[in-house]
């Protein structure tokens, strides 16, 4: 207990029925107000807790108002047994009020009630984030954040990482996401650019002899927002390992995210136990139709393209045909719902086939599959009788992105995920390069800094299109936590790869100089990954929107409404960065 400070000498996480009898000095803000003629009764809350004050005095309650920051000085004291309150913590005690001082009036008309801010507009909770950060609920997810972000700092630490700060201005990089750039005042028509990673800086270190770093790192990207993605800036915890394969990234991975999920996750949850499963990027796609798996639920994927090329319906012909096996009762309403959701994803149509009691089938395709054929589609889909099989025909990028969706959906409508789980996974195995249709030429598929599995003589000697590099992600409930790669730490295989990608050794050094430099004095094998911070906590946190489990942050347009970010700034501001605005 704090007797020295003038404002109070205690927080109410502190108070309890052993102070009954004790004079205490409290301050916060009057959450509400009572006044019952003869006495009056405030509950005050402050960041701990909540508690009610009752004041005899009833000139005490003068001037005083929702909202206003006060300090009182009272007697502790036990309430009427009838007016237990056995929602808060003092819910059997109150504080009889002697003194008051007003320490924070409020002179404007509370926007909103504090206690309710989550059910009103976002636009107008994020102009006063202040008094939305005031509701329990909010506040508590902050609390909560600095409580997983702290246990973060620690295992890592315990892991042996050591924790290391890296630049936020920095050299603007061609790859990736949008830049946020930084005009130079002292070096004319030059501008730094904010880290969208510490991509560089952390493969630096490992070439400096750090063996393992981390840090809690804030990354800035112009990109729009998601309800999973915040626009503007996000935070990962970051790290990196010399010396390491993938399966070593692997297994921090695992300890790390295992032991966050198994301590802060709701009581009774389910958290996948290490080693995750590992999905091939090719089976992902196939399986899930997605490189986010939602692996709470249970459909799976299979794939009858070769199937239906040999019977007579003629919409699938020279098309990738996926089904979906479901067992589950199905009204006509529900199929008719179901194929407005396709079409209004895209979809032409959406085919099926009910499986009767005798293992014949019913459905608007069962006629076109001969009948010495129907043996074939039960074994392919493992069909058993009140099964209904759903098909989805389109190209093959399509046909996957199509039945992932309808997998989801019929999750969704059918309640098929499993309730309170938290389900991990490895996505490995990605390609190394895509072709660009628009720009008529290959380029990186993901990282261009991760090493092609093969090396040297993969990239000299396959079809670029077939390398796959040593990339991966961690997905958790269909959500993306973190990507990550071993790092192609040698320069001739860096060299040959960006040529692949269609750039020139001069365009290596000019643009990515650093790691070019480095890699020439005794480069280590490295490998890393960077879950993402914001993104764990929406988990654990139950949040459907990442902007709830952020203090400060932007609106869905990357824009601070609160202050009022972008803004115009001066023209002596824009003339001494060099700048000149274009009409």
């Amino acid at each position: 207990m704090n007797t020295s400070n003038i404002y109070r000498n205690c927080t109410m996480d502190k108070i309890g029925e052993e102070n009954v009898g004790t004079t205490l000095k409290i301050a916060g803000w009057v959450e509400n107000i009572r006044d019952h003629g003869g006495v009056s009764f405030i509950d005050l809350r402050d960041m701990y807790g909540v508690m009610q004050v009752v004041m005899r005095d009833t000139a005490l309650l003068d001037g005083i108002n929702k909202e206003d920051c006060i300090s009182v000085e009272g007697l502790v004291q036990h309430r009427d047994e009838e007016t237990f309150n056995p929602k808060i913590p003092t819910g059997t005690i109150e504080l009889e009020a002697h003194a008051v001082e007003i320490l924070g009036k409020v002179y404007a008309q509370l926007p909103f009630e504090v206690q309710t801010s989550k059910e009103i507009r976002e636009d107008v909770r994020l102009k006063y984030r202040y008094l939305d950060l005031r509701n329990k609920k909010v506040k508590d997810n902050m609390v909560f954040r600095s409580q997983v972000i702290s246990f973060l700092r620690q295992k890592m630490t315990e892991m042996g990482f050591l924790e290391i700060q890296t630049p936020i201005l920095c050299a603007s990089s061609p790859e990736g996401a949008r830049d946020y750039v930084v005009p130079s005042r002292k070096f004319k028509g030059k501008f730094y650019a904010l880290p969208q990673a510490p991509q560089q800086y952390k493969q630096l270190l490992m070439v400096s002899g750090f063996d393992k770093y981390f840090q809690i790192a804030p990354c800035f990207r112009d990109e729009d927002a998601r309800a999973d993605r915040s626009p503007g800036e996000f935070y990962q915890l970051d790290f990196e390992m010399s010396f390491a394969t993938q399966e070593d990234v692997f297994r921090v991975g695992e300890e790390v995210l295992t032991e966050t999920f198994k301590k802060f996750a709701k009581e009774g949850a389910a958290v996948t136990e290490a080693p995750f499963p590992v999905i091939p990027y090719k089976q992902a796609m196939l399986e899930f139709g997605t490189d986010k798996p939602d692996l709470r639920n249970p459909l799976r994927i299979v794939d009858t393209t070769d199937f239906f090329q040999r019977c007579t319906f003629k919409p699938f012909h020279g098309k990738t045909v996926r089904a979906i096996k479901v067992h589950a009762d199905m009204s006509k309403g529900f199929h008719e719902k179901l194929l407005k959701f396709a079409q209004s994803i895209g979809m032409g149509g959406l085919g099926y086939l009910v499986v009767n009691d005798d293992m014949t089938y019913k459905g608007p395709i069962d006629k076109f599959i001969p009948d010495d054929m129907k043996n074939e589609i039960k074994e392919i889909g493992k069909l058993e009788a009140g099964d209904t099989i759903f098909f989805i025909a389109d190209n093959e990028e399509r046909a996957a992105l199509y039945a992932g969706q309808i997998r989801t959906e019929l999750g969704s409508r059918l309640d098929l995920l499993e309730k309170n789980a938290y389900r991990f996974c490895f996505v490995n195995d990605f390609p190394m390069f895509e072709y660009d249709k628009e720009e008529k030429k290959t380029i990186f598929t993901h990282n261009p800094f991760s090493m092609p599995q093969g090396g040297l003589e993969a990239l000299e000697t396959k079809d670029p299109l077939d390398i796959l590099a040593y990339q991966y992600d961690i997905v958790c409930n269909g959500v993306e936590l973190s990507s990550g790669a071993v790092r192609n730490h040698d320069m001739k295989i860096m060299v040959k790869a960006f040529e692949i990608a269609g750039y020139t050794e001069e365009d290596l050094k000019n643009k990515f100089g650093a790691l070019y430099n480095a890699f020439q004095f005794g480069a280590p094998p490295h490998a890393g990954m960077a879950p993402g911070v914001d993104r764990m906590i929406m988990l654990l946190r139950n949040e459907e929107n990442i902007r709830e489990v952020i203090a400060f942050p932007m609106n869905g347009n990357a824009q601070d409404v609160m202050c009022g970010a972008p803004n115009e700034i001066s023209e002596k501001q824009l003339r001494e960065v060099h700048i000149k605005i274009r009409d």
